[in-house]
């Protein structure tokens, strides 16, 4: 007996269990994430501002600076209008919702690549930063910035539920935030042909 039982073999027990890698934090996870990188923008515009305001460029620095913010707002702005085009195409009945999260989920690193470059170039552009124009085109791009991160929330959150029918706040929620990017786009365009318009 004694020896069946001495000849068993031990038991091996892990003394440091392997945990399972936790997913990422991701932006779109909650609004703490969301809120946190509203923070993060909000900083970069900030440094934009001080860059503009204390750093000069030459002439050459300055046309390659124009070129960049009318391609970046090319790039942005048309990926916004694809982007709501394919909402007013579901809201018609031609296109099924799934179709219209995998289009706008496709635009959001165009639309993002093009609201950075609108911030990188226009802080070389030296912008008049005492004028009440150039004050209200810097709140529709925090604005625009703001209400972006947010819409990745919604979008994300919409995405969640596949199949299921959208109750009416997530529409509201929807339209809101289309009606303010397109305000917000249309009106910084607007200030900017404007003050391009007065600076000639």
């Amino acid at each position: 007996m004694l020896s069946s039982v001495a000849s068993a073999p031990t038991p091996v027990v892990d003394p440091a269990p392997r945990v399972l890698p936790g997913r990422p934090v991701r932006v779109y996870d909650s609004w703490w994430t969301v809120s946190a990188a509203a923070l993060g923008a909000v900083l970069v515009l900030v440094g934009a501002l001080w860059f503009s305001a204390h750093v000069r460029t030459d002439p050459a620095l300055h046309s390659a600076a124009l070129f960049a913010h009318l391609a970046s707002l090319v790039l942005g702005f048309g990926a916004v209008l694809s982007a709501d085009y394919h909402g007013l195409l579901w809201a018609m009945g031609r296109c099924s919702f799934e179709e219209v999260l995998a289009a706008t989920s496709r635009l959001h690193v165009p639309i993002w690549a093009g609201l950075g470059g609108l911030v990188a170039s226009g802080a070389m552009l030296h912008p008049d930063l005492h004028s009440p124009l150039t004050a209200v085109k810097l709140g529709l791009v925090l604005t625009l910035t703001l209400n972006g991160l947010q819409a990745g929330l919604l979008g994300r959150r919409l995405a969640a539920s596949p199949g299921t029918p959208i109750r009416r706040r997530m529409l509201a929620w929807g339209g809101a935030t289309a009606l303010v990017s397109q305000a917000c786009w249309w009106g910084a365009v607007t200030i900017g042909f404007v003050n391009t318009s007065n600076a000639a």
